[in-house]
């Protein structure tokens, strides 16, 4: 009998510990949370965008406030008018009209280039806004997502960086 109790014994299988995996488990959270917090509060380089100039740009001015652009960036700015674009939109209640007129903001170095190929700006505008339906119009925060979508394909019908902006002036729908 006691050599059943000897193999008996020798058979049972041995337990592992499992305290280097808490271990190694423990100190990786903690290793994962101390870098996370050494990035977010400057300690280290890494995710810092903003640039020193950009920190002295805004230092004179009040807390929540925008410095703006100074006069001299002001003065290089051309302004191209476009002529109105008038597109018709389809309902089932019958067809509506979306008046548009907008002006390109481009600095004075690009204002000649972007002039001479303004028609395919309109052309750009014209096809994206009759693919547009009566329902994207009806968003409350429609005219900013569309400002956007328009000004991303003025860049790209002008290159990338020649129009500043995309000043909406006339939004009309009838």
């Amino acid at each position: 009998m006691t050599d059943a109790v000897v193999n008996a014994e020798e058979d049972a299988p041995v337990k592992k510990s499992k305290l280097p995996l808490i271990l190694g488990v423990v100190l990786a959270l903690v290793g994962g949370g101390g870098g996370f917090f050494a990035v977010q509060s400057g300690m280290l380089p890494f995710g810092q965008s903003a640039e020193p100039e950009a920190a002295h740009a805004t230092e004179n001015a009040p807390e929540g406030v925008d410095s703006g652009e100074t006069a001299e960036d002001i003065a290089g700015l051309a302004f191209i008018e476009m002529e109105p674009i008038v597109i018709s939109l389809r309902k089932a209640s019958g067809i509506k009209h979306l008046r548009f007129s907008a002006n390109l903001e481009v600095d004075l170095i690009h204002q000649a280039e972007v002039e001479k190929v303004l028609p395919r700006v309109v052309d750009v505008l014209n096809s994206y806004l009759r693919a547009l339906e009566l329902e994207d119009l009806s968003d409350p925060m429609a005219l900013p997502k569309l400002r956007a979508q328009m000004l991303r394909r003025i860049n790209i019908a002008t290159g990338q960086g020649r129009v500043r902006d995309l000043l909406i002036m006339e939004f009309v729908l009838n």
